[in-house]
């Protein structure tokens, strides 16, 4: 935790009795956003008091106070300030005045421009009134007034990193899911790298314009490091953000943070990102995402259903299941990559995912569909395998996927697998269920890996149709015997349907024991027989009759139907899993019959030569076995070593029992 972390955490201490631990929150990191705000505005309080009271003397608006204070306020070394103040108050001089601290307070968080909403969002007058009430607001607010949060002490970068471990703090001070407003900064600058690495050399020309944008922004950290990057490359780039978030709280403090680097907070809205777009008529040059892991998608089911039944919606691909979101987001992250223009230059994108989209769900299924439409519009360029333990609410295994819509020639319908697990550093100190980050040497390691594209001990290099594979249904013809045993009439006697049909038991008692191996010949001399006692079976009666009274028999004739051609074994029924181009066949789909043809002549045939393929049941599948394709053998160790670390356990152990026994 930063220094500026730690004391802003420690004035919490001021809270305890009145305030519970999850309460914090309310009260902390608006108090955070004031000060940082006011920290901003002090070094331009002067011309701002100026630009406002020239506004109100000559009854200009809004619009010409931004102009002003965008044009008075602009250096080399800092943005212009775009936001202002009418307050005479700051926290000190509010504290100048004990008896009516509160009401000094609420008039200077009332007296911001419109742009700044965050202490709506935050309940924050309320929570003024409540520190009074509480004798707290004093103490609080000098605690804060002396903390300096201003851009040259604590940059933005550094302040992401503090409202995040704030909001980490608080969250699991409430039990929540920590992990769920914090992505950790070693997985994000990974991302960033790998987003903007195919177009370094565009982004350090001049006059270079780029829009970035984050559907589950949080706070705003990603876009954070994003402008921290393309602005190290070239500080004089235009970098335009925009962010979407569905939390109060995270939206408050991220418009607040782009409000204070001078971008258009217009371009932050809060929202359901699944349920509705914020953006829906636009694409970006670069999309950033690290949706929640896990969470169901029951609160935007309805809207999602109706742009996955849409012609060109952006869920029409495909749906996972309603417990797991994950890959909606991956759908919507993919169609917010701004269409490829006359120069050929479209998006690019980044999110963070678990496991599950890589392998989930099997031919035909939604998520299989979803990876199909990924690789065949040539769009996912690569993925990379992140250490377990690298995030705060899970220690589960998290991937890195690059998505490219204009890939550079020697990347078109290829994907890349890079396996970053073996870069983890050891950190000096946990954070809930993060224990290891990735250095600055290993980010380099993993950005060469990416950037030679070739194969190695952790990259490999594969064709998008290495992933598809066919979905084959292999059947064997159901073989019955047939007898009246008494077993078998107990067990006729029993059926729910049969049982109900007047005479049918004790006509079976009557017809004998005989052991028939042909269906049709046993139904024929069965028909006969009850036809005599007067028993009339309906088709569906008679179906569950000769099924209640068969027994499986490899010996038996196979059951025919009513075309002639062998009927199914259910039971017996199998699914084999053919690759594009299993042994050096075609990739292509039309190779379709070809393949599963030769294949089902090599591999199956021989082993059950009555075994055919249910053609209507072929379907394509895509799937991403990432571990697979990096697995290593380690053989096991000799028995000798074995037995000579149990030799030396046991002579340990007796060696305790007899100091015991002394």
């Amino acid at each position: 935790m930063s220094v500026h972390a730690s004391f802003v955490w420690g004035i919490a201490d001021v809270l305890r009795g009145p305030y519970k631990p999850n309460q914090y929150g309310n009260v902390i990191l608006p108090f955070t956003i004031l000060r940082r705000l006011e920290c901003v505005m002090e070094p331009h309080r002067k011309v701002m008091v100026q630009v406002v009271q020239e506004a109100a003397d000559h009854g200009y608006g809004a619009t010409w106070i931004r102009s002003q204070l965008r044009r008075r306020t602009r250096t080399e070394q800092s943005p212009s300030l775009s936001f202002w103040n009418t307050s005479a108050y700051t926290l000190e001089k509010a504290l100048e005045d004990p008896d009516n601290l509160a009401a000094n307070l609420i008039d200077y968080i009332n007296g911001f421009s419109t742009e700044i909403d965050v202490f709506k969002n935050f309940g924050f007058e309320e929570q003024i009134k409540a520190l009074d009430e509480y004798d707290r607001l004093a103490l609080v607010t000098r605690e804060f007034a002396e903390i300096d949060l201003h851009p040259d002490v604590v940059d933005n970068a550094a302040m992401g990193d503090l409202f995040e471990n704030l909001i980490y703090k608080f969250a699991e001070a409430s039990n929540e899911q920590a992990g769920d407003f914090y992505t950790p900064r070693d997985a994000i600058r990974l991302l960033v790298d790998l987003v903007f690495a195919e177009d370094t050399e565009a982004l350090r020309s001049p006059g270079v314009s780029r829009t970035v944008y984050d559907p589950t922004a949080g706070t705003g950290g990603m876009l954070s490091v994003a402008e921290e990057h393309l602005l190290g490359m070239n500080p004089n780039a235009a970098l335009n953000l925009y962010a979407q978030e569905v939390n109060k709280h995270s939206y408050a403090i991220c418009k607040s943070d782009l409000l204070i680097k001078d971008q258009d907070v217009s371009n932050v809205r809060r929202n359901d990102t699944l349920a509705m777009d914020e953006f829906a008529d636009r694409g970006f040059d670069f999309v950033l995402s690290n949706p929640p892991f896990g969470q169901d998608w029951k609160a935007s089911e309805k809207q999602v259903r109706r742009e996955h039944e849409a012609p060109n919606g952006r869920f029409t691909p495909g749906l996972p299941a309603i417990g797991d979101g994950a890959m909606l987001f991956l759908l919507h992250v993919a169609s917010k990559m701004r269409p490829a223009d006359e120069n050929g230059r479209g998006g690019r994108a980044g999110i963070v995912l678990n496991g599950s989209p890589l392998f989930n769900g099997g031919a035909g299924s939604g998520p299989s569909e979803i990876r199909g439409h990924l690789l065949k519009k040539d769009l996912v360029e690569a993925i990379v395998a992140l250490p377990t333990e690298m995030f705060y609410n899970t220690g589960i295994a998290t991937y890195l996927w690059i998505l490219d819509n204009t890939k550079q020639p020697e990347r078109r319908g290829k994907v890349q697998l890079i396996d970053a697990t073996g870069f983890a550093t050891k950190m000096r100190k946990s954070l809930g269920n993060k224990r290891v980050e990735i250095s600055e040497a290993d980010r380099s390691t993993i950005l060469h890996a990416y950037s030679a594209m070739e194969t190695s001990d952790i990259s490999k290099v594969f064709d998008n149709n290495d992933f598809a594979y066919w979905s084959v249904t292999v059947e064997r013809p159901l073989r019955l015997n047939f007898a009246c045993t008494p077993e078998r009439i107990e067990e006729a006697a029993e059926h729910k349907q049969l049982s109900k049909i007047d005479g049918l038991i004790d006509s079976l008692g009557t017809f004998g024991t005989d052991l028939y191996r042909n269906r049709e010949k046993f139904l024929s001399d069965l028909g006969l027989h009850l036809g005599t006692d007067g028993v009339r079976l309906t088709a569906a009666q008679r179906k569950a009759l000769w099924q209640t009274l068969g027994e499986r028999d490899e010996e038996a004739d196979v059951c025919i139907d009513s075309k002639g051609n062998p009927e199914p074994d259910t039971s017996l029924r199998d699914t084999e899993i053919v690759p594009f181009g299993w042994n050096n066949h075609r990739k292509e789909d039309d190779a379709q019959d070809e393949t599963i043809a030769a294949y089902f002549e090599a591999e199956v045939k021989p082993h059950v030569p009555d075994a055919w393929i249910d053609d209507s049941k072929t379907k394509v599948g895509y799937e991403i076995p990432f571990t697979r394709h990096f697995y290593q053998y380690v053989p096991p160790r000799p028995l000798s070593e074995i037995d000579a670390d149990l030799d030396k356990a046991v002579a340990e152990i007796l060696e305790m029992l007899k100091e015991i026994e002394r």
